[in-house]
């Protein structure tokens, strides 16, 4: 393991402006809105968070939740993330145009993460390479294994559309696109708990140099050591930091009781703003 230091990556996904628990990509449930987790990640002294809309193309409506009236309209959100945000904050869902990551660069993201758009217009990578720099693009894929041929394919449009079953071809023109940084996930793990899959990783691994956060499955703390140990830039997460008290602090504290190279775990008091 080498002597960078780590980062545990909080993932949100929103749905309608709700933040949700996902499951296989198909399945999700409502745990709360979008302003308070980020009031906790602030508090737990979070290394990075990553607010994904998950169904960009889904109906923009408001929703009141016993005192709290917001909208869900995602860009609405992110504008009041990122005044909140004091970690790095990466934007992704929906991106389809040089215009897009301007507009959430100017809301406070730091990075911007594309999925679709690299299989459905592939120049917008490279192009927001050439005005942010490779460090602000992030690679977002989700991959599926194929049983049949024990091999994994690569879905878009929140993973309901098959667009390679060529892994190899697949990161070799993210890497000719400049992209900076990927985030793996696997559909097959996705809200499961049962852990990472490390075969897809041991895959990804043998085919890049870029850095890697390596998400769907974690179930437990010991997961993320697990993914750790595979020698990755982060380990990421969503569902399982919603499930209790001080889960990320606890997190952390467990990594560096491990002896993990993260940031020590600290705790600060909430700081909340009005929405």
């Amino acid at each position: 393991m080498n002597s960078k230091t780590k980062r545990l990556v909080a993932i949100v996904l929103l749905k309608r402006g709700n933040v949700v628990q996902s499951k296989y990509f198909k399945q999700h449930k409502v745990v709360g809105d979008p302003y308070i987790i980020i009031d906790r990640l602030n508090s737990w002294n979070a290394d990075e968070v990553v607010y994904l809309n998950i169904r960009p193309n889904d109906m923009n409506d408001t929703r009141s939740d016993k005192k709290n009236i917001y909208y869900s309209s995602f860009d609405k959100i992110i504008l009041e993330v990122g005044k909140r945000a004091f970690m790095p904050l990466t934007v992704g869902g929906g991106i389809k145009s040089l215009e897009d990551i301007e507009k959430y660069f100017d809301m406070g993201a730091d990075k911007i993460s594309i999925n679709s758009e690299i299989f459905h217009n592939p120049n917008l990578i490279s192009d927001a390479v050439k005005i942010y720099g490779s460090q602000a693009i992030v690679a977002s894929i989700d991959f599926k294994l194929n049983i049949r041929s024990n091999s994994y394919e690569i879905f878009v449009d929140g993973g309901k559309s098959l667009v390679s079953n060529n892994l190899i071809d697949y990161i070799k023109r993210i890497e000719n696109l400049g992209a900076g940084e990927l985030l793996i996930n696997s559909i097959d793990q996705d809200g499961s708990l049962k852990g990472y899959d490390f075969q897809l990783l041991k895959a990804i691994k043998e085919n890049t140099n870029l850095p890697i956060i390596f998400t769907g499955g974690a179930g437990c703390w010991e997961d993320f050591y697990k993914g750790i140990k595979q020698n990755i830039d982060a380990v990421a997460a969503s569902n399982i930091f919603h499930f209790s008290e001080n889960s990320y602090f606890e997190a952390i504290s467990f990594l560096t009781n491990k002896e993990c190279n993260f940031r020590p775990p600290m705790l600060s008091k909430i700081t909340k703003s009005e929405v």
